[in-house]
Parts: C-alpha cells; sequence; structure tokens
C-alpha cells in the first residue's frame, strides 16, 4: 500500500520492503574514511543510486530518496561528504569532491549487491557533486538527474563581477551550525537572519564576516580573496568540461528564480547541441521551492527514469522533452528545445520614462545618484536567502537611486521567452560603479512584480564621464504580460547585500571599506530593450 507520501507525490505502490544501516564506512585514497547510509531492497534489486551530499543523511534525502527509492526495488547509498555529518578530513566546498566521488564509485565495485547499473541525483550541491563525478564518468552510470546544480562555482560566486555576497555568506553561515542539535540547532536556525545581517553590512566583508562565521567557514575569506576569473584558485571549482564528456541521459530541474538557473541553461544548451539525450524541466520555483513546491512535478520524473535507464523497463523514453512553466499565464508547456523560436521586439527608452515601441525616440537623458553608504536594496529575484523570488517591487521603484521605463498597456499579450537583452548607453562620474537591470510585470492595479534581472559591474579601466555601450544579458523567462498589463524596466547601481555593493573606490572585495558616490546618466533615444517574444 503506497504511504501518504508517496500519494501525495504521485509515485507507483512500493514493490518491496527494505533495510537500512547506517554508519557505512567508504575509504578513500588518502586513507580518509566518509561515512553512508546504506537503503537496500529486500526483493529483486533494479539498480544503484548514489546521492553525495553535505547536509546530512538525515530527513529529508532520508525520506524522498532513502526510503521511498528503495522501497520501489533500488539500492540506495546517500553518503555524506567529506569534513561532515561523522565523514572523515575537513570540509573544503566544492574543491573536494571530484576525487572522492571517484573513489566511493570505486568502493562501490566492491559490493556484493551492487550490479553495475549506477545512476546519480541530488539538488545544489548534491547536483555540483555530480558534474564532478561526470569529469571522468564511470562506465557503470547509466543516467544523471541534476537539480539546480552548478558546473561553474566560481561563474556563480563572482559571474556578475560583484560577488554574490547574500547567498554565499547566509549558506556558509547554514553550514557552521548544520551539526548542531536540539535545540541549539533551532535557535541557530531561527536566529540566522540576525546573525548574519551584521556580515552583509559591515566592511571590510571578510572581516565583518568573522563574527558570523566564527573562524568554521575559512573559505569565504579565500573566495573574497580571489575575484579574478583567471585565478588558478577557481581551477578546483570548475566543472564545465564535464559537459563534453557525458555520454548518459541527463535530467536537468530548475525554477525561473533559481540562483543557478543560468547554468541550468547553459547545460541544456551545451548537451542539446552535441545530441546528449538531455531533458529539461523549469518551474516556477526558487531554488528551495523547486524542493519543496516542485517535488510533486520533479519526483515522478525522477522516478520514471530510473525505471526506465536503470531498471530497463519497457516504458517510453522519457529524454530530449522540454517541461516549462510560462509565468502570467500560470500553465505548464511541451516544447521540442530550449529556448523556442522568437522574433526580436524592441522598446526604446525614453526621457520621460516610457518604454516606446515606435521606431525612434526623442533623445534626452535620465539621471540618478548611487550611494554605497546607503544602496540600493536587493528585492526578490533568483537568490537562496532573504527575500527570495517574484516580489512586489513598488517600493524598490519609489526610491530615488532607482529609475524606471515603463510601457503603456499593452493591448495583446506578450509572450517572451529567452534572454532579454537591454543595450543601453550609461555614463557615470565615477569609474567604480554597478549597473542593475530588472524587468516587472505591472498589473492593472499598479503591483510591480519581477520577472528578470541581470548585474553588469563596469570596467573601471574605462575613464569617468566616458559614454559607454553597455550589453546586459537578463535572466531568461518564460513569462506572459497579459493584455492590460504593462512591462517595466528597471535600472539602478546595484542590489545590495544580494550582490557585494560597489563601493565606489578601488577596494578589493577582501579589505575594501573605503566609499564614495557615483551619478548614473542613462542616454535615452540610443537605449533599447530587446524582448525575445513568441506573440
Amino acid at each position: 500500500m503506497n504511504s501518504p507520501l508517496g500519494r501525495l507525490l504521485r509515485l507507483p505502490p512500493p514493490r518491496t520492503r527494505y533495510t537500512v544501516e547506517s554508519g557505512v564506512r567508504i575509504p578513500m585514497r588518502d586513507g580518509v574514511e566518509l561515512r553512508a547510509t546504506h537503503y537496500a531492497p529486500q526483493g529483486p534489486a533494479r539498480g544503484t543510486v548514489l546521492i553525495r551530499t553535505p547536509y546530512g543523511r538525515g530527513l529529508p534525502a532520508s525520506l524522498l530518496q532513502g526510503r521511498m527509492l528503495a522501497a520501489r526495488g533500488y539500492h540506495v547509498l546517500v553518503g555524506s561528504v567529506r569534513g561532515t555529518f561523522g565523514s572523515g578530513g575537513t570540509f573544503v566546498p566544492m574543491a573536494q569532491e571530484t576525487t572522492d566521488g571517484q573513489d566511493t564509485v570505486a568502493w562501490l565495485r566492491t559490493r556484493a549487491w551492487f550490479d553495475g547499473r549506477l545512476a546519480t541525483l541530488g539538488a545544489s550541491y548534491l547536483g555540483w557533486a555530480q558534474w564532478t563525478l561526470l569529469l571522468d564518468p564511470p562506465p557503470e552510470l547509466k543516467m544523471a538527474v541534476i537539480a539546480v546544480g552548478p558546473h561553474d562555482f566560481r561563474d556563480a560566486v563572482f559571474g556578475t563581477g560583484a560577488f554574490t555576497l547574500g547567498d554565499f555568506l547566509s549558506w556558509s553561515h547554514q553550514i557552521t551550525g548544520q551539526e548542531r542539535r536540539g535545540l541549539d540547532r533551532v535557535r541557530h536556525l531561527a536566529t540566522a537572519r540576525r546573525r548574519v545581517r551584521p556580515g552583509l553590512h559591515g566592511l571590510p566583508l571578510a572581516d565583518a564576516a568573522e563574527p558570523v562565521l566564527q573562524g568554521r567557514a575559512p573559505w569565504y575569506r579565500e573566495w573574497l580573496s580571489h575575484p579574478e576569473d583567471s585565478d588558478p584558485f577557481w581551477d578546483a571549482y570548475r566543472a564545465g568540461r564535464a559537459l563534453d564528456r557525458v555520454t548518459v541521459p541527463v535530467l536537468l530541474i530548475s525554477g525561473w528564480q533559481d540562483l543557478f538557473l543560468d547554468q541550468t541553461l547553459t547545460q541544456y544548451e551545451t548537451l542539446h547541441a552535441r545530441g546528449a539525450d538531455v531533458s529539461l524541466l523549469v518551474g516556477p520555483w526558487t531554488h528551495i521551492g523547486v524542493a519543496t513546491k516542485g517535488s510533486t512535478r520533479t519526483e515522478p520524473v525522477t522516478l520514471a527514469w530510473l525505471d526506465h535507464y536503470v531498471a530497463g523497463d519497457a516504458t517510453p523514453a522519457p529524454a530530449g522533452t522540454v517541461s516549462v512553466y510560462r509565468t502570467g499565464e500560470e500553465k505548464w508547456h511541451e516544447l521540442p528545445l530550449w529556448p523556442p523560436a522568437t522574433r526580436q521586439r524592441t522598446f526604446t527608452l525614453t526621457p520621460d520614462g516610457s518604454l516606446s515601441s515606435a521606431k525612434t525616440a526623442p533623445p534626452g537623458a535620465v539621471i540618478f545618484r548611487y550611494d554605497p553608504r546607503t544602496p540600493t536594496p536587493s528585492v526578490g529575484g533568483r537568490v537562496l536567502a532573504g527575500s527570495m523570488g517574484v516580489r512586489d517591487n513598488r517600493k524598490l521603484e519609489a526610491r530615488g537611486d532607482v529609475v524606471t521605463f515603463t510601457s503603456p498597456a499593452l493591448t495583446a499579450d506578450l509572450d517572451l521567452a529567452g534572454s532579454p537583452t537591454l543595450e543601453i548607453d550609461v555614463s557615470v562620474d565615477n569609474p567604480f560603479a554597478d549597473v542593475f537591470a530588472r524587468l516587472c510585470d505591472v498589473d492593472p492595479s499598479g503591483h510591480s512584480r519581477n520577472f528578470s534581472d541581470a548585474l553588469l559591474r563596469l570596467d573601471p579601466s574605462v575613464p569617468a564621464g566616458t559614454v559607454q555601450r553597455l550589453t546586459l544579458r537578463l535572466d531568461s523567462c518564460f513569462h506572459r504580460v497579459r493584455a492590460g498589463h504593462r512591462l517595466r524596466l528597471q535600472v539602478s547601481g546595484g542590489a545590495h547585500p544580494r550582490f557585494a555593493r560597489n563601493l565606489g573606490t578601488d577596494g578589493k572585495p577582501v579589505d575594501g571599506a573605503e566609499l564614495a558616490p557615483s551619478v548614473h546618466t542613462v542616454h535615452c533615444g540610443v537605449s533599447r530593450l530587446i524582448a525575445p517574444v513568441t506573440s
């Protein structure tokens, strides 16, 4: 009989009973032993699922992956990565997983119950662990399910040029307290936002984080100390070569408001261009929402993949599909590929704050002042912590350091699919500056809800006051702005603490503290938004 959770997730009934062995020891090549939990079906096995995680082997992995899959015939090995939850060694986030993953598979080959049919799955860090394993794919691997998992951690940290402050300080703080127990753990979680706040707003960033992290996350200062893309420090944090080596079917799962959405779409486009068996599922979710709100859709698909590619059931091959949710319309669509065919629709920025569909627009300028002492705040967006996802932006748009350009009410639905591009002419009186752009859907009552944005750190070698033609590639979206709604573009000088504020000086991320404001001039008439549309 199916359990209540199994029915909620719309999974087929269990096939068998299972046993659970905790504290399994897995030796690494350097003598360190990792700990794992093995869920073993009592009936005929249908293959093995490997999950490697820094977050512990209890809930939710023990239930959603361990028990659920073991009851449906799969051996499941949930392993704690180095330096976490009983595993030996020191935790060095991301950089340690490549060899440890290979050593774990080597150990699996020595188990009598391992029949040579292997799958990997998991989200976020668990997805990163899969990409590192796929740098040298094991011959036993039959498929991978990677949800919201990056393949290039340096890009996630510094890809915009600014440090992704809010997410990675909050994540580091989470890691430092995740092995606390009982009321101590509850207190740590309940006070996390208050505890982290000084590290978000204090300067220098590395010093401000010390009372937050209490010396338990040395990697945080190391990340801040290596902002350059070419720095060899980041070599161990990059697994992009795996995209050229994967030969097994891969299911990619993300959300339109997930931190790693851009990387998931790159993964899909790269694998699809190679002719690999790859499927894509993107819902209306944040990073956390993929595991919570998205589970009723993702769990049945994951099991169907296991049943086909690992167990060998004679079910239709699920690879090669694109299932995406169109926000604004609130409806799922099945597409042959992503992105779909689109045409360009251009909107010109005008001095009166309009987004004009006219081919020409009057020249002029809009000016705003950005002050890092009171930085423009971040509201929602693709973040891990804090104000996540889609939010009402009216309070933000009322600030003097945010300018907006708004279309007239649309006479027909506007369906965007892909990455909008902003080509904007900007001059700044300070060479140390950022530009943040965001698209919002403004309903007839005036609510302004974000659905796509981007930040760009300007090249400080360009002299102050120079008019620069900037190209910002905003987040991919699949969104309908309904007839009667208006399309709005925001432009500002930052989104703090989602991205570390630009200090306005040449201070480095790790130790900069001197602040200076900047005046931005947006040159209208020649600046334009290019929207990829299907309607």
